[in-house]
């Protein structure tokens, strides 16, 4: 994928980071992943060229992430993608699957407390299927725990919380991975 800066590119659920300057970072009371009327208050459809998800699909049931999909979908361009990040349910750890959880660790303002749903590639690339894209794997542990990564370019949308990026996951043991995939709509 090659990005121009002419194009629109979005992040949802932003927070308080920036890692993606040149970005619209928006957060869920200006973009509503499950409310159609925020995205068509901004964009029109097939308008959008990237959308950018780190740790926010894990915060929807899936029923709600196919529905979420589905309204991204019809607001990217044909070729459009989402790069999605959430928590990865096969990462041999107990104490960060203690922390992914559903309903999270510790008091209720904690962002896990959240949760709805740990995905695994497995669900993840199933949910966005079923909503019409074609999945592409980046970073994801399989069944028996182990790592897997393809080549990735930041430039399309960089994920934190990653191998590629957080300082945590250099050298050979991984602390705070991510399940990362790239969803490109098909038409």
């Amino acid at each position: 994928m090659d990005v121009q800066q002419a194009e629109i590119r979005i992040v949802v659920g932003a927070g308080e980071y920036n890692n993606n300057p040149g970005w619209i970072h928006t957060q869920e009371k200006e973009i509503n992943l499950l409310d159609e009327n925020t995205w068509r208050n901004r964009f029109d459809i097939n308008s959008i060229t990237a959308i950018l998800a780190e740790h926010v699909w894990e915060h929807l049931t899936y029923e709600e992430g196919i529905k979420a999909a589905k309204i991204c979908y019809e607001f990217l361009k044909p070729s459009g993608y989402i790069r999605c990040a959430v928590p990865d349910g096969f990462f041999p750890d107990e104490t960060y699957q203690n922390v992914v959880k559903v309903g999270g660790p510790g008091p209720k303002d904690h962002p896990a407390a959240s949760h709805k749903i740990v995905h695994t590639y497995k669900t993840l690339t199933e949910m966005f299927e079923a909503s019409g894209f074609q999945v592409v794997l980046l970073e994801y542990f399989d069944e028996q725990g182990n790592f897997q990564c393809n080549d990735w370019d930041g430039k399309d949308g960089i994920i934190f919380r990653s191998k590629k990026y957080d300082p945590r996951n250099q050298g050979n043991k991984l602390a705070a991975p991510s399940l990362i995939i790239d969803a490109i709509k098909v038409k």
